[in-house]
This record gives structure tokens, C-alpha cells and sequence, in this order.
């Protein structure tokens, strides 16, 4: 009888676990070294070598661009910082403002990441390079007394545009846009 009963109990433990919110979702890639890509609310420096009037600090748009002076708009979203440097001295040749034009382009602030569910303090928070799960809910006040503290879910913006739901490690890297959510326990 003992055995039945030490039966049942292993078996809805199992359950109860296979059950946990965010057990099914699938893993977050591993992060490749690749460069990183402008996305929407950045705030680019732009310096244009020789010509202070183009020289400026730019915010990404909602549609993916940037507005410069006497230049116009220049795609940037979905760029590296080489590539929008290289597409800013195309606008300025294709202008007939400099013959051998000369950008750089660096990622002064980057959009935020946003941390939701069974932390103290969730919201918009700014984004920092190397920045893990663990320090997002660090920096939304930690886990709260109902928290899972093994995984969270990341959202995150795939390349067609539409999000994705992954569950991450403690460890995983945060990339700006994401959102973060920790998972309330059942017990």
C-alpha cells in the first residue's frame, strides 16, 4: 500500500513539473559574436569628418531610419555601425556634398529591455552591453518571494519582424528590445 501511495505522489510531482509555467517553451539560441544591429529607439553619434553641420546625435525611428540635416533620412535599422556609416557617405556622394565623404557612426544609448512578472519593481529599464536575465531582474529590484529563479522567458523580435517566446537561463545574454518575464511558482 505504502508503495502505491509513494507511487502516486512520485507521479504527480512529476506532473506538477512537466506543468511549470514556461517548462515548454523552446530554449533561447546561444549568442553568435556577430555585430550588433540598430534597431528602432537607439540613439546613434554620427560624426561626419569635416563638416560639423552633419555632425550629430540621431534616434532611430520607429520605421528604422534617421533623419540628418541636409542629407535626409538614412535606413538604419537592421544595420551595423559600418553599415550605416557606409550608407550615410552613399547619401552624402549621391548629394554632391563631398566627393570622398567620411562617417562615423557609434550606439550611444541603446533601446531598453523590459522586466515583467514576479520581480519588486518591473519596467522599462536601460540596456547594457553584456547585461544577463540575472541582471535585468537585478535591476528590476530582484525576484519576489513567488518567483521561479532557475529560467525566465525572453521575448524577443525575430528577423521577420514578429515576436518570439524563449525560455532562458539565469546566464543568458539580454539583447535591447527584450522583454523579460519571471514566472510565478505554484506552491
Amino acid at each position: 500500500m505504502h508503495i502505491r501511495r509513494a507511487f502516486c505522489l512520485l507521479l504527480v510531482a512529476g506532473l506538477a513539473a512537466c506543468s511549470a509555467p514556461g517548462a515548454k517553451l523552446p530554449p533561447l539560441p546561444d549568442a553568435t559574436l556577430s555585430s550588433y544591429r540598430v534597431g528602432p529607439e537607439d540613439q546613434l553619434r554620427v560624426t561626419v569628418f569635416n563638416d560639423p553641420r552633419l555632425t550629430g546625435d540621431f534616434r532611430v525611428s520607429d520605421a528604422g531610419s534617421i533623419a540628418l540635416p541636409l542629407i535626409g533620412t538614412v535606413r538604419a535599422a537592421g544595420l551595423t555601425t559600418t553599415e550605416v556609416e557606409r550608407a550615410v557617405e552613399k547619401e552624402m556622394r549621391d548629394k554632391n556634398l563631398f566627393r570622398d565623404p567620411s562617417a562615423a557612426v557609434q550606439v550611444i544609448a541603446y533601446r531598453p529591455v523590459f522586466v515583467s512578472g514576479m520581480v519588486e519593481r518591473g519596467g522599462q529599464f536601460p540596456y547594457q552591453p553584456g547585461m544577463t536575465t540575472l541582471t535585468a531582474v537585478a535591476v528590476a529590484g530582484g525576484f519576489n518571494y513567488r518567483a521561479i529563479r532557475d529560467y525566465v522567458s525572453i521575448t524577443r523580435i525575430g528577423p521577420d519582424a514578429r515576436p518570439v517566446e524563449y525560455r532562458a537561463e539565469r546566464e543568458s545574454l539580454v539583447q535591447p528590445g527584450d522583454v523579460v518575464t519571471v514566472f510565478e511558482r505554484r506552491f
